[in-house]
């Protein structure tokens, strides 16, 4: 934690990111990308370093934070509070992107875990389920989607859920 408080990123979890990203290169300036359960920040603080230009003048592309939970601001961030579920979250997500599709669709999302093995793997899946759902709306054909998945229980499942959806997979442990 204090390497990502050094850097200025509000969790390790940036790290993560970067990690893949630095193998998968999915982060391009220019892109629409939405980071979905995405509070406290980490994620977005390093897709917005990555599309921002040089020193100033903002950044090249849109990124739109979605979550429940409420989230400090980030600069260049456009942050939707509440459930993309919800009619309500998603008349201001079409309105941030007029009508654009995304290129990259990020989840961070994790459930509140009981410590049940089984009960812990459905709710995972789950919530891979709404980011997949959410992607098959708003995403691009040629669109990627990165999400958080624990490695337990159900986890081969997921991986073949997301062999049916999507030309290419790439699980990863960074």
């Amino acid at each position: 934690m204090k390497l990502a408080q050094r850097e200025g990123y509000r969790a390790r979890a940036a790290y993560k990111l970067l990690e893949i990203d630095e193998s998968e290169h999915l982060i391009k300036p220019g892109q629409i990308i939405v980071d979905l359960g995405c509070t406290p920040g980490s994620w977005s603080q390093y897709v917005r370093r990555k599309l921002a230009g040089k020193e100033g003048g903002g950044i090249k592309g849109i990124i739109v934070g979605l979550d429940m939970l409420p989230m400090e601001p980030i600069a260049d961030v456009h942050f939707i509070l509440g459930d993309f579920r919800e009619q309500e979250a998603l008349d201001q997500l079409e309105k941030v992107l007029e009508g654009q599709k995304v290129d990259l669709v990020l989840s961070d999302m994790a459930p509140n875990l009981s410590g049940i093995a089984a009960t812990d793997a459905a709710r995972m899946e789950d919530i891979i389920d709404l980011a997949i759902d959410f992607s098959r709306v708003h995403m691009k054909p040629s669109g990627s989607l990165l999400v958080k998945c624990f490695n337990g229980s159900g986890y081969t499942q997921i991986v073949e859920k997301f062999r049916k959806e999507f030309k290419q997979v790439s699980p990863k442990k960074p």
